[in-house]
């Protein structure tokens, strides 16, 4: 029953993803071969990076066709309704959160079944969780939202501490997973509607030539 919970956050996560790098693409104007290729990184590129540090290989989406064919269904249904969306980057953001929630929590779980310390776990989720949107981010041409003030990673940290805070009270396990998706999703909603921001290090002043 865990596994096939994690085999639906896992395509939960990937449609999400996939869907979010389709709309950052075409924001950018990209063709559909560009955004095709955009919609792929995003939806692999956290997973690639967590399997590869954990020496769990082949990569996940590079053992079944599966995973490539859910991604290339999720961009090409986001190309197909792109007129009947009128918002891009509140889009965006809504697929991008959900994301978020769904692949930081797949993560902590496969540090968990690789009996890691919670802190890698966390940090796994973490990675699992952002570095899609950093390796799309980077091929787009823009800072990644991990490396502005906005706060995004500290969303996947937050709810990976609640996770294991949680497990050690005793939490509902089959809620668990489902709880702590939902507080990420939520607290990245709270972020950008109150305009919640880490500490900036520099000042508003321009630098002198």
């Amino acid at each position: 029953m865990k596994a096939e919970f994690l085999r639906l956050i896992d395509i939960l996560g990937t449609c999400t993803f996939a869907v979010s790098g389709v709309f950052a693409a075409m924001q950018k104007r990209l063709d559909v071969f560009g955004i095709l290729i955009i919609a792929f990184i995003t939806a692999i590129g956290g997973g690639t990076l967590r399997d590869m540090l954990i020496g769990d290989l082949p990569v996940s989406w590079m053992r079944s066709v599966n995973t490539p064919l859910i991604i290339l269904a999720s961009a090409t249904a986001a190309i197909l309704f792109r007129n009947i969306i009128k918002n891009f980057q509140q889009t965006l953001f809504i697929f991008d959160s959900l994301g978020l929630g769904f692949f930081t929590v797949l993560g902590i779980q496969k540090g968990i079944i690789f009996n890691l310390h919670p802190l890698i776990c966390i940090a796994l989720g973490t990675i699992t969780g952002c570095f899609g949107g950093v390796i799309r981010d980077i091929l787009l041409n823009n800072i990644p939202m991990i490396f502005r003030k906005e706060i995004y990673a500290t969303a996947c940290i937050l709810g990976g501490l609640i996770y294991f805070l949680l497990l050690e009270l005793n939490f509902n396990k089959d809620w668990l997973d489902v709880v702590v998706m939902v507080l990420i999703f939520i607290f990245r909603l709270i972020v950008v509607k109150y305009n919640l921001q880490l500490p900036a290090m520099y000042g508003d002043k321009k630098e002198q030539p």
